[in-house]
């Protein structure tokens, strides 16, 4: 029976456990326009490598800010968009770019079983992460689009800051 009691525990505390979430910047953009440019069609793809099943992340689910119903603001969606159909998830994009509590709300509220990543405007990345207690955020640079800030439960430190290693795309 004590046995029985100690796996109910672990079950609870398992199921309570929070998730990692990964945060990345959308594709790379044309100089006019919206959408991704080749590069960052390249990047959407390459994502699919990096994040899918049978990657270390464990992305359950994945999250890009709501595009505009004129089709502005959509290049989040866009890139993770191949990679969430390789997995079989919708991609949540329940938030706006500017609602940081509603992304915040979300991870907070988030009972599935793996990791979450964030696909977002990077000058908004910043925002997202000190509204969700991290300290220290460091600035999602503007040339960049391969880095994935791995931020752990607690959510008070960026753990990591590595690169998608994309071929041909990053450095």
């Amino acid at each position: 029976m004590r046995l029985f009691s100690i796996f109910v525990l672990l079950a609870a505390t398992l199921a309570a456990a929070k998730p990692t979430v990964y945060f990345i910047r959308h594709g790379e953009k044309p100089k006019k326009g919206d959408g991704l440019n080749a590069d960052g069609l390249k990047r959407a793809q390459c994502l699919r490598g990096v994040f899918g099943v049978a990657s270390d992340y464990n992305i359950t689910h994945v999250m890009a800010q709501r595009p505009k119903k004129n089709g502005k603001q959509k290049r989040p969606y866009d890139t993770v968009l191949p990679l969430a159909t390789d997995m079989g998830l919708d991609v949540d994009t329940s938030c706006k770019r500017d609602n940081i509590d509603c992304v915040v709300d979300v991870i907070e509220n988030y009972k599935g079983d793996g990791n979450i990543l964030i696909c977002w405007e990077h000058k908004r990345l910043k925002d997202v992460a000190k509204a969700l207690g991290v300290r220290k955020f460091k600035k999602y640079p503007n040339k960049a689009f391969d880095l994935i800030y791995e931020v752990p439960p607690k959510y008070k430190k960026v753990a990591t800051i590595t690169s998608e290693n994309c071929r041909g795309l990053d450095k």
